[in-house]
C-alpha cells in the first residue's frame, strides 16, 4: 500500500489515509477525486483490515461505481467479498428488495422509469377527468417528484398546496400512488423515499445497516438532494465514518431538487470534520482554468 499511496500528491494521501471519522473533501473538475476515493477503498481493506462489506460507496451514475470497482480491484486485486458499490438509486433498490416487505412491498416490486411514470400520471388525469390542454402531464410529474424529493408523501402534500395547480397536483399525486401500488411498482423517487421511510418506521433496520456500513463515502455530495441527504445523515449517525466529496460550484442538478447547500453546511452538521481541499489540476492547461475561473 505505501507504494500505491506514492502515486497520490500530498494533500491526496492525507485525504486517503483520513479513514475515521467525518471528513469533507473539495475537489475542483480534474483535480482526481474518484482517484482518491479510489485509494481510500482500498487503504481501508488493505491498510485497515476492514472487511470490505462494511464500506458503502455511492456515486451519480452507475458509469462512476463500474470505474471505481475496476480501479479498486486493480490496487487489492479479486476478493471475495467487495464493498457495496452504486447510484442511490440502486443501492435503495437492493435494500427495498430485502426489507420492502416490512412496508407492505413485496420483492419482486415493479420500477417505472419516467416513461412508465409518466403513462401512470396521464392514467391518473383520467381518472380524474383532467384535462390535459389544462394541465401539463410533464409538469405535473415535475411537481410530484420535487415533492417526494423533499420526503412529501401523498397525504401530507395538499397541505402545502397553494393555488389551484398544485391543489390539482394533490388530487392527481393521490390517484397516481394508488395506480402504483395497484401494480406494485415504485418510480425512481420512490426508492429513496420509501428507504427513508423504512428507517424511520423500522429502527432496528437502521440499526442493523448503520452496523453494517461503518465507512460511508459519497461521490459528488453537492447534488444531493433532500431525500439523499437524509438516507447518508441516518446510515452515518452510528460510526459518523463518513467521507464526502465534491464542489459547490459544479451543482447541476439543482433541476432534480439537488441542495448544494448540503456540501456548504457540512462542517456545520459535523464540527468535527476534517477538510482537504483538491487544488492541483490534471486534466486542463492553466489558460482553461483562468477562463473558467474567470
Amino acid at each position: 500500500m505505501p507504494n500505491l499511496l506514492d502515486g497520490l500528491n500530498p494533500i491526496q494521501q492525507q485525504a486517503a489515509k483520513t479513514t475515521e471519522g467525518p471528513e469533507l473533501i473539495l475537489a475542483g473538475a480534474g483535480s482526481g477525486k474518484t482517484r482518491v476515493l479510489t485509494f481510500r477503498v482500498a487503504y481501508l481493506i488493505s491498510e485497515k483490515n476492514v472487511s470490505a462489506d462494511q464500506i458503502l460507496v455511492v456515486t451519480f451514475t452507475n458509469k462512476a461505481a463500474g470505474e471505481m470497482k475496476e480501479r479498486i480491484l486493480h490496487l487489492i486485486g479479486k476478493t471475495s467479498v467487495q464493498p457495496l458499490m452504486g447510484t442511490f438509486h440502486s443501492i435503495c433498490a437492493k435494500i427495498l428488495r430485502r426489507e420492502g416487505y416490512l412496508l407492505g412491498l413485496k420483492p419482486g416490486f415493479s420500477i417505472y422509469d419516467e416513461g412508465d411514470a409518466q403513462d401512470a400520471v396521464k392514467e391518473a388525469m383520467g381518472v380524474l377527468a383532467i384535462d390535459q390542454k389544462k394541465f401539463n402531464p410533464n409538469s405535473i410529474r415535475y411537481t410530484i417528484s420535487s415533492a417526494k424529493n423533499e420526503l412529501i408523501s401523498e397525504m401530507e402534500y395538499p397541505q402545502y398546496a397553494r393555488g389551484y395547480f398544485q391543489e390539482t397536483v394533490a388530487k392527481v399525486y393521490i390517484e397516481y400512488q394508488k395506480i402504483l401500488r395497484r401494480n406494485q411498482a415504485l418510480d425512481f423517487d420512490d426508492l429513496l423515499m420509501m428507504t427513508n421511510q423504512l428507517f424511520q418506521t423500522q429502527p432496528e433496520k437502521l440499526a442493523q445497516y448503520q452496523q453494517q456500513f461503518k465507512y460511508i463515502l459519497v461521490d459528488e455530495y453537492q447534488d444531493t438532494n433532500a431525500a439523499q441527504y437524509h438516507l447518508i445523515k441516518q446510515l452515518a449517525k452510528r460510526y459518523r465514518n463518513l467521507c464526502v466529496v465534491g464542489d459547490a460550484s459544479q451543482a447541476i442538478y439543482g433541476f432534480r431538487g439537488a441542495d448544494f447547500r448540503n456540501i456548504v453546511n457540512f462542517k456545520k452538521d459535523y464540527p468535527e470534520a476534517k477538510v482537504f481541499n483538491l487544488e492541483q489540476n490534471y486534466r486542463s492547461t492553466q489558460t482553461i482554468l483562468d477562463a473558467a475561473h474567470a
